[in-house]
């Protein structure tokens, strides 16, 4: 994998940058789709390539862990053949879910056990058999093992699961280093900077990270129950430190406004279950601000969903029809709303992207977001 510095914004830390894979080229800054079984819930490929210009998407080792399985995967070819999909594919490591599974996990200085959500039964991931379950699922940039500690952490848990997460990460390194891809392309590793909210850890995290000299670099336990701001500021943080020719990602974040806030602080890579999980709940992010498309002030309007919108859907469909299938619990309203908010944050980064090429990033970020917050 390489990347390449393309422009930096003269007022910020905001970058533009090329990511090259052997699945191919990524522009930066990118919003990264979620797909977490293989698939993003109700949209199809056909729609993800073509309308909403989607350049990379995720997989989660969790789940694909689980089901399909990976001898599946294996007997598939990996997943870029099981689900059909051409384009590069990350998969992050599954340290979230585990995280998300505060029930029926322990984690051991040998990894991490815990029971599936599915079936009950018990599984252990360590640092290396993630590794290789990544290899097998064939991602283009895999993820290493992680704690996520959560946003509301005292300093003491804090210290506790970063020691761990660092000690994880030499074993994860060591076993990717020894190992090769199954498919015949490369993959990239990229280390998770923590340190929960707490600015002299996640500094040490980043400065150790960074010495790895990995293909890139990630910035994950944020957006989990801390302050917003308090989540800029540990972006701040890590970002001054972590090496500038390496792509640099922000798992799980987040709303327009964020993104914005998180590339103007020099973030390259994004993702978040956000525009999907509230699309499918009726709730439209949009050029001029956010829609309850439940709301009865749309039920007579028959305006497109968005005049110059970045999507088909947006020209196609007009606000009232779309409520009335929100209302009749029609599963198109779903679909519709998934590809609407997915083209926007694509449309979003992209804009930022010309921006920051333009030189003017600095001076658009903060209309954008007066724009994007607003409740319509």
């Amino acid at each position: 994998m390489q990347f390449k510095l393309q422009a930096t914004d003269p007022n910020s830390k905001a970058r533009a940058g090329l990511i090259t894979t052997d699945h191919g080229v990524i522009e930066t800054p990118i919003f990264m789709p979620v797909g977490t079984i293989g698939s993003v819930k109700g949209v199809h490929f056909h729609e993800l390539r073509d309308d909403i210009k989607a350049q990379i998407i995720l997989g989660n080792t969790y789940h694909l862990y689980l089901r399909p399985g990976i001898d599946t995967l294996e007997r598939a070819g990996g997943l870029h053949k099981f689900n059909g999909w051409d384009r590069p594919i990350l998969t992050d490591s599954g340290g979230f879910q585990v995280f998300s599974l505060s029930g029926i996990r322990k984690l051991t200085e040998e990894g991490a056990w815990f029971r599936s959500h599915i079936d009950g039964s018990k599984h252990l991931f360590t640092p290396e058999n993630v590794v290789d379950i990544e290899r097998s699922i064939g991602a283009d940039i895999m993820m290493a093992l992680d704690e996520c500690t959560p946003g509301t952490a005292d300093r003491q848990y804090a210290r506790k699961s970063l020691d761990l997460t660092m000690r994880w990460l030499d074993r994860g390194w060591k076993r990717y280093r020894e190992t090769e891809g199954k498919y015949g392309y490369s993959q990239a590793y990229f280390p998770i900077v923590q340190g929960c909210t707490y600015p002299d850890m996640r500094r040490e995290a980043a400065e150790r990270v960074a010495e790895y000299g990995a293909d890139g670099n990630a910035i994950g336990g944020l957006a989990v129950g801390e302050p917003a701001e308090v989540m800029y500021d540990m972006i701040e943080v890590v970002n001054e430190v972590l090496p500038a020719d390496k792509p640099r990602y922000l798992m799980g974040v987040g709303t327009p406004a964020n993104i914005l806030e998180a590339i103007e602080r020099g973030v390259d890579m994004m993702d978040c279950v956000m525009p999907t999980r509230n699309g499918r709940n009726g709730m439209l992010f949009t050029k001029q601000g956010v829609m309850n498309m439940r709301n009865k002030k749309w039920a007579n309007d028959f305006s497109p969903i968005e005049e110059d919108g970045a999507s088909y859907v947006d020209r196609t469909y007009t606000k009232a029809y779309l409520r009335h299938l929100f209302i009749a619990q029609e599963l198109l309203a779903l679909q519709i709303a998934s590809i609407h908010n997915l083209a926007f944050y694509l449309w979003l980064v992209g804009e930022a992207r010309k921006h920051i090429i333009a030189g003017d990033f600095s001076t658009w970020k903060p209309m954008m977001i007066e724009r994007v917050t607003r409740r319509l």
